[in-house]
């Protein structure tokens, strides 16, 4: 059946143009893809339309695509966020033994259906504002059971729910309670673990935490070696704290994405144009622990790296679960333009998860649209706390809440 969704304001986000603007257009999905896309007034001259919806003039995206979140994980860690408030900071928790690893224990003591009855619950808020792809990071089992499990559950949130999932294991996350002082036995036991979990179909690609408080940058290498080896992506979490040289390192391996970026310097940003890796922006974490730094948006801009923002959602330094309060942020916090962060949630978000197929309104492309009540993009970064709730077609079909 071939489907013409007529009268609407397109946002496509695909060109030059600014938003990839159609006033008037129109667009004809058949199955799962878009099969046609221009104005209105040109649909009279395509054949064989079964079905037509008349939009009146409602602004349709690209369904937003959350390219950077930890949805698998027990507990919370609003304590710790008390803590960071009297002064205490993120690198002081997580040396005390909080942090991530508090996570872990909380993790590892939920069962597969709590995990996943907590996860879907979360992913519905995402896909409230319009989210049609997300990623999802393992990193809070830290065993070779326990981040397999968090990857399955992962994987069962894409059965349960119309919406498209991305695995990356991020078992280099932090080091585990059982390895204190082992490290490198620990990048070894993660390494190991990566066929294993590639033959079960559980990961898309693969990411670890390179930092002070995390891994170095030689062990971080093993991982992308093993990786690579396995002919899986790699992607990072880099330069948030310090510079590590960690995104130069991830860009060497051809990265789909370095994360966070705030202490990024000329070398990496350099590495990562000419690998042609996504610059991930995280202003939820960057204002959840209250970061001052802030990543350099205009050198990146300059070097024509392209840039993402997610939420980042994660107990400990994002539990964020509004990608429209992420757009807001990006715009207030990181100087980026509406339009910027706009393509920062579809089209390079799905660069930085490797899918051409999506993040543009295009004959081709995947049929993932949002349909918004308002009159222009912008209006997208701009409101605070009006939520409002698109209706979604996901793969040609429209989503019912």
């Amino acid at each position: 059946m071939r489907t013409a969704w007529r009268h609407a304001r397109l946002a496509t986000m695909d060109g030059d143009q600014p938003w990839g603007w159609i006033d008037d257009g129109a667009l004809v999905v058949e199955g799962e893809h878009i099969v046609w896309i221009g104005e209105d007034r040109a649909l009279s001259a395509r054949p064989n339309i079964d079905r037509e919806v008349d939009l009146h003039g409602a602004l349709v995206t690209p369904g937003l695509i959350d390219a950077h979140t930890h949805l698998v994980y027990g507990g919370d860690r609003a304590a710790e966020f008390e803590m960071r408030l009297q002064g205490a900071s993120y690198e002081q928790i997580a040396r005390a033994g909080g942090g991530i690893r508090s996570t872990v224990t909380a993790t590892r003591a939920a069962s597969d259906d709590v995990l996943l009855d907590a996860a879907v619950q979360r992913a519905r808020a995402l896909m409230a504002e319009g989210v049609t792809t997300v990623e999802i990071k393992s990193g809070y089992g830290l065993d070779a059971w326990h981040e397999a499990r968090c990857l399955r559950v992962a994987r069962r949130l894409g059965d349960a729910l119309p919406l498209a999932v991305r695995t990356t294991c991020l078992a280099a996350h932090t080091l585990p309670p059982e390895f204190e002082g082992r490290a490198d036995a620990y990048i070894d036991a993660v390494c190991s673990w990566l066929p294993s979990l590639q033959r079960e179909g559980l990961i898309d690609a693969v990411d670890a935490f390179c930092e002070t408080i995390a891994f170095t940058p030689a062990q971080t290498r093993r991982v992308f070696e093993a990786a690579r080896a396995l002919g899986l992506p790699v992607k990072l979490h880099a330069e948030q704290l310090s510079d590590q040289g960690g995104a130069a390192l991830a860009a060497a391996f051809g990265a789909l994405s370095c994360d966070h970026l705030e202490y990024l310097g000329e070398d990496g940003i350099a590495a990562m144009a000419r690998a042609g890796s996504v610059a991930m922006l995280l202003p939820g974490a960057f204002y959840f622990l209250r970061e001052t730094r802030l990543p350099p948006v205009a050198a990146l801009r300059a070097a024509g790296v392209p840039i993402a923002i997610a939420t980042d959602h994660n107990p400990g330094s994002s539990p964020a679960l509004s990608p429209l309060l992420m757009l807001n942020m990006a715009c207030t916090l990181f100087r980026l333009t509406p339009e910027e962060a706009l393509r920062g949630m579809t089209t390079h978000a799905a660069r930085a998860l490797g899918l051409a197929d999506r993040g543009r309104l295009a004959a081709g492309c995947r049929a993932d649209l949002a349909i918004w009540p308002l009159a222009h993009p912008n209006e997208l970064a701009y409101w605070l706390g009006q939520h409002p709730r698109p209706r979604v077609v996901f793969g040609g079909q429209e989503r019912v809440a």
